[in-house]
């Protein structure tokens, strides 16, 4: 019964945030059917930012109103709005409407607006739920959020988006007043072995397997067994009576370390060191967390991201791929690492956080110097972009997944504000990258075939 809650918290954490991670996946694809072209990318971010009006809403619920929302019927909502978009996304995403004299794909951007609401509206209902189970599902709740971006990146690959073949090609050119023909070689992508039709479908099949897990995790005897009572949600009254039953399963769940002694006075009592959760960290410690958990979600969700394909491209299509499915895997990786080896030191916390950056800043300092990074001709300098974004994503979701296990014990409101730092970070990830790469165009491109580079 508990690898039933196992298998059903991982497939409900699938679902938050597989849709988003789906469309990014399938640009290659979309983009040269479309008016927008090569400019959706950056419509994208900005529907996203904007869709954090449903984070927003959960957020000053949670605040202003404690105890009176519940996540419940909220998740149903949104759920279900992510199997409607998906699926008229896989209908409509070509169609355009004439709009300001140009015409311009109103029904996938819109749908993609509603895909982002549902996506970042996960953040703060999706966790905040998991307070319902035990605390050893929580870190299931990550591997399955790290597989919603695996699962659509192997689905890709299989269909063969982005593919590119370099075949030789004659050129015309004048040179001395004559037509003279030179060969080089020419960026051509292969057809995809299925249409984005089929991938937006598979997609909307996603939110309704997302759907049916999270009904069982409402429904299911064996769950309901498994289930934590639910009477810290019934109302203000209800969390404040059972204040102390969350500190008590909050310290037992620390390392043995942390746990006072029994033989300590305060053991039952002990003094809070701060107005937050259960009181264990102090304020300084508390804004520690969370400025790290927006840097890490600034950094994974947005910053690097927004620069892959500038980092990688130059040393090849396959580099760039490659990286793209291994750091995909190496999410759910960190997540059973710490579901094994949960290690709740904040000097261990900064120190990850430090080394992640340190892997991050390489990336970003060889996007910077795309379409000629150092070792673009040798195969040392494919393999250490490869490593570097794999060993980037592991350390930093570990710090993450730590991080909501850390807050998870100090209560549902924490992990309300968890989701809601970690769509902040995000965001302020996105908007700091948007002016760099789509209005100044600070990072530049090389042509997979015909960039030439001194060695």
């Amino acid at each position: 019964m508990t690898l039933l809650t196992h298998v059903l918290a991982c497939l409900f954490g699938m679902g938050s945030w597989v849709a988003i991670n789906g469309m990014w996946v399938e640009l290659p694809l979309i983009v040269p059917e479309i008016p927008e072209g090569w400019y959706l990318p950056s419509y994208l971010t900005v529907l996203i930012q904007m869709a954090n009006v449903g984070p927003l809403f959960v957020t000053l619920m949670h605040r202003f109103r404690p105890g009176k929302l519940d996540e419940r019927p909220v998740i149903y909502s949104i759920v279900v709005l992510g199997v409607v978009a998906t699926f008229l996304l896989a209908f409509f995403w070509k169609h355009t409407v004439p709009l300001a004299g140009a015409t311009h794909s109103v029904p996938l951007l819109v749908l993609c607006f509603l895909l982002s609401v549902v996506d970042c509206t996960s953040s703060v209902t999706f966790l905040p739920f998991m307070m319902r189970l035990g605390p050893q599902y929580l870190t299931t709740y990550f591997v399955g959020e790290g597989v919603s971006g695996l699962v659509p990146a192997v689905v890709a690959l299989v269909q063969g988006v982005g593919v590119v073949h370099c075949r030789n090609a004659t050129v015309a050119s004048l040179a001395n007043g004559t037509l003279g023909a030179s060969g080089e070689l020419q960026a051509q992508y292969q057809p995809a072995n299925f249409s984005a039709q089929v991938f937006f479908l598979f997609l909307s099949a996603m939110m309704v397997v997302c759907l049916a897990a999270f009904l069982l995790l409402n429904h299911h005897p064996a769950v309901a067994r498994e289930r934590k009572c639910e009477q810290y949600f019934n109302g203000g009254l209800a969390e404040e009576k059972s204040q102390g039953e969350d500190q008590a399963l909050s310290l037992s769940h620390r390392p043995q370390e942390e746990k006072p002694m029994i033989s300590s006075p305060d053991s039952h009592g002990r003094a809070r060191r701060s107005s937050f959760g259960t009181g264990f960290y102090s304020g300084p410690e508390v804004a520690f967390i969370f400025v790290v958990l927006a840097w890490v979600n600034a950094l994974t969700n947005a910053v690097l991201p927004s620069v892959q394909s500038y980092s990688c491209l130059p040393y090849g299509n396959q580099a760039y791929h490659l990286a793209a499915t291994m750091a995909a895997v190496a999410n759910p990786v960190a997540c059973f690492i710490a579901m094994f080896l949960p290690l709740r030191s904040l000097v261990l916390i900064g120190l990850l956080t430090i080394v992640g950056t340190g892997f991050g800043t390489y990336i970003m300092a060889m996007a910077t110097l795309s379409p000629c990074p150092l070792l673009v001709h040798s195969a040392s300098g494919t393999i250490l972009i490869v490593i570097a974004w794999v060993l980037f994503v592991l350390t930093l979701s570990y710090v993450k997944v730590i991080i909501g296990v850390i807050l998870r014990d100090e209560g549902h409101s924490a992990l309300v504000w968890c989701g809601a730092v970690v769509q902040l970070g995000s965001m302020l990830g996105a908007l700091s990258m948007f002016p760099l790469v789509s209005v100044y165009g600070l990072f530049k491109s090389g042509d997979p075939c015909n960039t030439k580079c001194t060695k």
